[in-house]
Formats: structure tokens, C-alpha cells, sequence
């Protein structure tokens, strides 16, 4: 199959880390579906569009179930030929100081919402999409966890933490259940990216996490969505239920 035969979805694709790998699939073929909940979506399919690739943009907040099983219905005509999915969409709520609640202070709404977004959301897309892929016996499902699912975090908060860990978890277990239908699934687990999350931090944070990176800086979006177009490529096809670190240096198991 062509690119062009593989449609990607991308979720939490209108800015950051899910923005840069929409752009990249769509440079190299792929017809992508930008989703998101904020509004960018719109501006980031027609950047697509205008740099020569196909792109449409849906609304979707992953944590939505009903919207989540109207996947079909809003991609419509390329439902058929989803190849990729690329499960980015997460949240990293923080204190009024710019830093994540301790456990003691935390609210369990709060905790309830990123687990559902991070963790709950990736069971629903990827369940979702399982019916297309295994049809065509080809498919790429990528992960975008973190190295706080790796390592004590300095910034996330136990909720992210938790998620993240528990989607690599999940990763795994789909990768052994999905590989004789020709189907793989793969996590990365970014450092410190310089993103508008990781923006919300405090100042002199993210400073201060790169002093420690061996490669001297913060990783980009871009760093990012290199390795995620590789793990969605035909060169791939023997790698699966793996995590591909992708921090600078600043992890190494």
C-alpha cells in the first residue's frame, strides 16, 4: 500500500507533539485527521493542506465515549482506509503556582479526568479503530506516554504519572493481542519537550530540567514526531511493544 492508503489519526493534533507528527505524516503521503478539542485543529489540517497533503479536522474529546464511537461517521469515506493511529491526546493539569498538586491535595475529579483523557481515551480510540485495521490485516498504533511513566517525575503530577505508566501497560498488551492480525503498536516516551504544556510550568523549570539533559537542551515536537513517522512506516514492521525513549540522554534504563 501507498501512503496515500493510509489514513493517520492523530489525536491531540491542533498543537505541540500530536501537531508536529500530523504534520509529518501529511508530508509524507498520509492522508491525516487532525482531532482535537480546541479550535486549532482547523488551522492545522489547513497547513497540511497547503503544504500539498490531504487533511481533515473533526472534533473529538477522547474521554467522550458516544463521540469516540462516531469515529466512523467523521471520517466518513477514509474510515476504510485507517491505517494509523496515533494516540497523543493528554492533559497535565497544575496548581495556581504553576505546579502539580501533591498527592494529599489533589481533587479526585481531577484525578478521575486526566486518567480518563490519558489512559481511558487511548482504550476508547484504539478499540475503536480495531475493526478497520484488522480488516486490512495492516495497521500502526503509536502511544505517546513519557518518561514520567519511566522515572520519578520532577514536574507531572501522580495522576499523569499514573496514566502514562498505565498506557505503556496497555501498549504492550495490545501489541500481543493485535500481531497476528499484522498489526503493531508501539509507545514513545518523551522527555522534556517544549510545548505549550510544558510551558505551563514555572519559571526556570524547564531551565533547570535542561541543565541535566546530556544533549544540553529541551527536546522539540519535531525530535518527537521523527521517531513516531519511522514507528508508523513499512520499515517498522518488525518492532512492536516496544518504548523508544526519546529524552536527549536524560533516561537511560
Amino acid at each position: 500500500m501507498s501512503n496515500r492508503e493510509k489514513v493517520a489519526l492523530v489525536t491531540g493534533a491542533a498543537r505541540g507533539i500530536g501537531e508536529a507528527i500530523a504534520r509529518k505524516l501529511g508530508a509524507l503521503g498520509h492522508p491525516v485527521v487532525v482531532a482535537d478539542v480546541l479550535g486549532e485543529r482547523e488551522a492545522v489540517a489547513e497547513a497540511i493542506r497547503a503544504a500539498g497533503g490531504e487533511a481533515r479536522a473533526i472534533p473529538l474529546d477522547v474521554a467522550d465515549e458516544a463521540a469516540v464511537m462516531g469515529l466512523p461517521g467523521a471520517l466518513g469515506d477514509w474510515w476504510g482506509r485507517l491505517g494509523i493511529l496515533v494516540n497523543n491526546a493528554g492533559i497535565s493539569p497544575k496548581g495556581p503556582d504553576g505546579k502539580a498538586r501533591p498527592i494529599r491535595e489533589m481533587p479526585a475529579e481531577e484525578w478521575r479526568r486526566v486518567l480518563a483523557v490519558n489512559l481511558t481515551g487511548a482504550f476508547l480510540v484504539s478499540q475503536a479503530c480495531l475493526p478497520p485495521l484488522r480488516a486490512r490485516r495492516w495497521g500502526r498504533i503509536i502511544m505517546l506516554t513519557s518518561q514520567a511513566a519511566r522515572a520519578k517525575s520532577q514536574i507531572a503530577g501522580a495522576h499523569y504519572t499514573a496514566a502514562k505508566s498505565g498506557l505503556m501497560g496497555f501498549a504492550r498488551s495490545l501489541a500481543a493481542e493485535l500481531g497476528p492480525d499484522g498489526i503493531t503498536v508501539n509507545s514513545i516516551a518523551p522527555g522534556r519537550i517544549d510545548t505549550p504544556m510544558a510551558r505551563g510550568t514555572t519559571e526556570g523549570a524547564n531551565a533547570a530540567f535542561a541543565a541535566n539533559i546530556p544533549l544540553g537542551r529541551l527536546g522539540t515536537p519535531e525530535d518527537v514526531a521523527e521517531v513516531a513517522t519511522f514507528l508508523a512506516s513499512e520499515a517498522a514492521g518488525y518492532l512492536t511493544g516496544a518504548t523508544i525513549d526519546v529524552g536527549g540522554g536524560s533516561y537511560m534504563p
